[in-house]
């Protein structure tokens, strides 16, 4: 059992089912983020754990409680939601403290919280504010006050960084990573950016269409993906996927692919299992890191496989340069080093990491599992 659990959860409007059967265990500590695109169930999901939706079917319970049907003021979460939220009539210090105030607590307790919570999130010098006055960052700063000063058994985050710039999305998601690794705190977060997913997580929802696609930790996701959704959702620039079919040559399962020309290459698998699909068709799947060129190929994999083909596009983007061939009539794209060697119309050397492919079945999807 977890410390916040998420039991055969359903969640209906009359006979339209939007939340199937999702079960997620989350550990005392642990920062959840249910990632996904819009429309997936993720914030539903999240506000079923606030108690703003009702549940359907199932259980949801924090430390061995069920709370279904339980008010959110009963709840001990705290949210922090995408548009802050904030009293526009009170300072920030009463923004931070008036839950506090409301449930009675004593006000040199009161002063006490607000003055920790506000030194640890930089903001004392902006207590007597209004929130007019502050810039995006400063009000979310504020907003994670509000719920920090609580101390809650959960915080949930409700894709608290999507008006933010996007430099200052990147200094506020560094700082909610400090504030967890200080704090310790349980944290369930939704965002449809999966390089937040990526950066924050300890484990990572990934959900579609109401489903929960894949539960793992950010590693385990990127490098293993359930299944095609997965495989194309997390990851900038997404994962490589080519049609190719398993042969078998010299008692080794490898990908026929077709180049540029359209001539078969061959590229060894190191994944046995796939001999059971000698002569069948699959998907192959390889992040662009996985393709280079041969002095930027990682010199730990057993694996690399040369393929010969002609350059379409090149793409310098400061410390990586992105190369697009056609490899089976689909775009692929490589990440090289900045000062690779590389111009299109050229036919270059590539060096494919097949320790880093996966292979998925075109009917169902899934992934090709040892």
């Amino acid at each position: 059992m977890g410390f916040l659990d998420i039991s055969n959860v359903t969640k209906s409007y009359g006979p339209v089912e939007v939340l199937h059967r999702v079960d997620i265990s989350v550990q005392e500590g642990e920062f959840l983020v249910l990632v996904g695109p819009s429309g997936c169930g993720k914030s539903t999901l999240l506000n079923m754990i606030a108690g703003l939706e009702g549940i359907s079917g199932g259980d949801i319970s924090i430390k061995g409680r069920v709370i279904n049907g339980v008010h959110p003021s009963k709840r001990n979460i705290a949210m922090v939601f995408q548009s802050y939220a904030l009293y526009p009539n009170m300072t920030v210090g009463q923004n931070i403290t008036f839950g506090l105030e409301m449930h009675g607590v004593p006000k040199p307790e009161r002063d006490r919280a607000l003055a920790e919570v506000a030194k640890l999130l930089q903001i004392d010098h902006l207590l007597d504010r209004k929130p007019g006055q502050l810039s995006g960052g400063q009000r979310q700063r504020v907003a994670m006050g509000r719920a920090l000063v609580r101390n809650p058994d959960v915080f949930l985050f409700d894709e608290p960084l999507s008006n933010l710039d996007a430099k200052l999305r990147v200094d506020m998601r560094t700082e909610i990573k400090k504030l967890h690794h200080k704090l310790k705190t349980t944290i369930v977060y939704v965002t449809h950016d999966q390089i937040e997913a990526m950066t924050l997580s300890t484990r990572i929802a990934v959900m579609n269409k109401g489903y929960v696609q894949q539960l793992g930790t950010p590693k385990e996701i990127y490098d293993t993906p359930a299944n095609l959704f997965v495989a194309t959702f997390m990851g900038s620039p997404a994962m490589n996927i080519i049609p190719a079919k398993v042969v078998m040559a010299e008692g080794a399962p490898h990908a026929e692919v077709t180049d540029a020309e359209g001539k078969a290459r061959y590229l060894r698998f190191g994944q046995a299992n796939l001999a059971d699909w000698a002569g069948r068709e699959i998907l192959l799947g390889i992040r662009p890191e996985a393709i280079t060129d041969p002095e930027g190929a990682d010199r730990k994999s057993g694996n690399i496989q040369s393929l010969a083909n002609r350059v379409t596009v090149t793409e310098p983007a400061g410390s990586d340069t992105f190369v697009t061939m056609a490899l089976s009539g689909k775009d692929v794209i490589a990440r090289m080093r900045a000062d690779a060697t590389v111009a299109p119309g050229q036919v270059f050397d590539f060096a494919v990491n097949m320790e880093k492919a996966v292979a998925f079945d075109p009917k169902t999807e899934d992934r090709i599992r040892p």
